[in-house]
């Protein structure tokens, strides 16, 4: 009986393993030919020029810019909202039919593909709100997009966090407001920085959405109600319509990168706030 249960768990481990290492070559080969493609079109002129003659010659200055305050709007639109929701669940209710028609809403909306977003936020956005094609709009409308996943990762981290450390906090005389921000954020931040991390992720890589709400507009945003074309749409376009397949791969390698960054400067941000709490 032994004998079957260590053959057993050693199967599974080797399953475990073997679909783990075979995410991580596939990740690696994808990134790694785009990388290999796009890396030589990047120079000084690349980052620095805005695009011309529809994404045939110049740069990707402009949709670097877009692809920043885009996701930046979104980010700090839907952060508050999402971690406070999280927060909410987790720490001032107790099960019960409101909590989970919240649950059922945010899985629900994390279902919905991206396009029925950008929909939504031409008919509501663009169009109902009259703020046109503009930054604006495609942030608003990611906001709302990330928003469920945001929520759930901050509220897996919240309930991950040990009830023994609220009792102390309790105990020592803390409010519930004072146990939140001392004890139970502080353990449940890099959580709630992964998943924002991967909203991030989700922005800076959004198509569908953007495509219809920020416009494609080359030129220099000035404002927030600037139309504007990101990165992902910029690469979308190029390769689409066949325009430039080298600044298609120039785009695409740019975009890992820019991701890459974000995900070890938020880390790094994340082990400095914990190693000053500590």
């Amino acid at each position: 009986m032994k004998t079957n249960s260590r053959a057993g768990e050693k199967i599974a481990k080797l399953l475990i393993w073997s679909t783990a290492l075979f995410v991580l070559v596939v990740l690696v080969a994808i990134s790694a030919y785009i990388l290999i493609k796009g890396l030589p079109r990047i120079n000084w002129h690349f980052l620095t020029e805005i695009p011309r003659n529809m994404g045939r010659s110049g740069g990707v200055a402009s949709t670097i810019v877009g692809t920043l305050l885009v996701t930046a709007v979104a980010i700090i639109i839907a952060m508050p909202f999402g971690i406070g929701t999280a927060f909410y669940l987790a720490e001032y209710t107790k099960e019960s039919m409101i909590t989970r028609i919240i649950r059922f809403s945010a899985e629900s909306l994390a279902g919905i593909p991206s396009i029925v977003y950008g929909l939504f936020g031409f008919i509501f956005f663009v169009i109902y709100l009259n703020l046109g094609w503009s930054i604006l709009s495609g942030g608003l409308t990611l906001a709302i997009m990330i928003l469920p996943t945001i929520i759930r990762t901050s509220e897996e981290a919240i309930l991950s966090v040990p009830k023994v450390y609220r009792e102390v906090s309790f105990s020592l005389g803390g409010t519930k407001w004072q146990t939140i921000i001392k004890a139970v954020f502080p353990s449940a931040i890099r959580g709630i920085t992964n998943g924002i991390i991967l909203s991030v992720g989700r922005s800076v890589a959004e198509t569908a959405a953007v495509i219809y709400t920020a416009g494609s507009a080359l030129r220099m945003p000035v404002s927030l109600f600037s139309p504007t074309r990101t990165m992902a749409v910029h690469f979308y376009i190029l390769a689409r319509e066949g325009i430039s397949l080298e600044n298609a791969y120039g785009t695409a390698a740019l975009l890992i990168i820019l991701i890459f960054l974000i995900n070890v400067v938020a880390n790094m941000l994340v082990n400095r706030f914990i190693a000053k709490g500590r």
